[in-house]
């Protein structure tokens, strides 16, 4: 269980008249793909061995958060002409602008009597020698991972102008074994791949995990029985408890809950045999039938602010994506082109849907506005799919496996994650083969 921070302050600043509304140095997302803007980030100081050590652990975080999403290139402290020793005192810009960063992280560390860790960070920038922002945190030190990407969503935020995503988790399914044989198992991390825990023993096959917007649960589809369809089960990752929700006949993806996280869109098959989709109350377990064609509807996704769903269908002959009311009216085909389209996901900002497309014996992973239009692909593999969005909308993770026999990852894929804005994929590290992976919103 994670704990939360016992204290976040602002820190009052020592030149307040001095400090500009904004940053000088900003990067715009919204604009093509940006030159990544050098920053020099400095271990933060320790007052002694133990507070040092957290420092440069924490100052190793920040500068791969950063680095990750393609926004930021971090200096090599090789480098670095001199260290600031005091994070309170105005660096000497004159020594990082020669290097040629742009911007300035210093911080330092301490422990405080009753055993709990104290951090205080401030972001200068080099250009305009003006400090963009300071702030300390008091935690536990268990804490101090966070507490990095904390630091880290506050310089995105500060230079881009919109919500960081590095503190937030990622659920996936972790594969191991022969093909045949895959043992699958449910495991939850942070963003960056570290503190995996595993949610699941492997005693039952899972697939598609799903985070709730709103709450610290999961849900997911468990094969529990032979010859039966799967059970669907609501886990709660902070206290552990499980809560089955039924067997759905026909169900291949695990549902998604509406974005106030009291309902979920699930996939059934019917006594005519194809697959429809229905809206469950979590509190009644009234089910709402909202398509009735003749082809199959699965896959559903609400847009954020819950009056819209989109969806893959194949009542046109082939695997297309659908936008409807959220009532199930007013059903419209949003793809176009050749090849076909599954596992649709809405983005958070709402501006765009994500999906997977398949064409010309490969798989690809792209974006398109609600309409349709301007549909971009971000990466291609022998097989890609299960794209999930960050919390700030702008990056996206999935799973892929270059060939058919990947000499890294085996016989299944891993997890990447790539900019929407472009720049080259990234891979996430994870101990085992992996699948299916599930973006959390922020961490409380």
């Amino acid at each position: 269980m994670l704990l939360p921070f016992l204290r976040l302050l602002l820190l009052p600043m020592l030149l307040a008249a001095a400090l500009p509304a904004a940053a000088q140095v900003t990067i715009d997302i919204t604009e093509g793909v940006p030159d990544p803007v050098p920053v020099a980030i400095v271990p933060f100081t320790g007052e002694d061995r133990e507070a040092d050590r957290f420092g440069d652990d924490m100052a190793g975080v920040i500068s791969a958060d950063l680095e990750r999403s393609g926004l930021f290139r971090a200096l090599s402290e090789e480098a670095f002409l001199s260290r600031p020793e005091d994070a309170d005192l105005r660096p000497n810009f004159n020594n990082w602008r020669v290097i040629g960063s742009h911007l300035l992280v210093v911080g330092k560390t301490s422990m405080q009597p009753d055993g709990r860790l104290h951090a205080l960070f401030r972001l200068w920038d080099v250009l305009t020698q003006q400090q963009v922002v300071g702030v300390t945190y008091t935690t536990l030190p268990e804490n101090w991972r966070r507490l990095a990407h904390k630091i880290a969503d506050t310089i995105y935020k500060e230079v881009t102008g919109e919500e960081g995503y590095f503190d937030s988790r990622i659920v996936f399914v972790s594969e191991t074994g022969p093909g045949d044989k895959r043992r699958k198992r449910l495991v939850l991390m942070d963003q960056d791949g570290a503190r995996a825990r595993y949610l699941t023993d492997g005693a039952n096959l899972v697939l598609t995990p799903r985070f709730s917007p709103t709450k610290q649960e999961i849900i997911y589809l468990s094969y529990d029985r032979p010859n039966q369809p799967p059970s669907v089960h609501i886990l709660n990752i902070d206290s552990d408890q499980r809560e089955a929700l039924g067997r759905f006949p026909g169900m291949q993806y695990a549902p998604r809950f509406s974005p106030d996280g009291d309902s979920v869109l699930i996939t059934m098959t019917q006594e005519e045999g194809n697959s429809d989709i229905f809206s469950m109350d979590l509190g009644t377990r009234r089910l709402t039938r909202l398509t009735h064609t003749a082809g199959i509807d699965a896959a559903a996704s609400f847009s954020p602010d819950g009056s819209r769903i989109v969806f893959e269908s194949k009542r046109s002959g082939t695997q297309q994506l659908y936008v409807m009311n959220a009532d199930g009216s007013d059903p419209r085909r949003i793809s176009t082109g050749k090849g076909r389209f599954a596992t649709p996901v809405w983005s958070p900002r709402g501006d765009l849907i994500a999906f997977t497309r398949i064409l010309g014996g490969q798989f690809h992973i792209g974006t398109m506005r609600p309409d349709g239009t301007e549909a971009r692909i971000l990466d291609s593999a022998y097989h890609a799919e299960g794209p999930t969005w960050s919390p700030n909308g702008r990056v996206l993770a999935y799973f892929k496996q270059d060939s058919a026999r990947d000499r890294r990852v085996g016989y299944s894929p891993g997890l990447w994650q790539v900019n929407i804005i472009g720049g080259a994929p990234r891979r996430i590290a994870t101990e085992t083969d992996a699948s299916d992976p599930a973006w959390s919103p922020i961490s409380p």
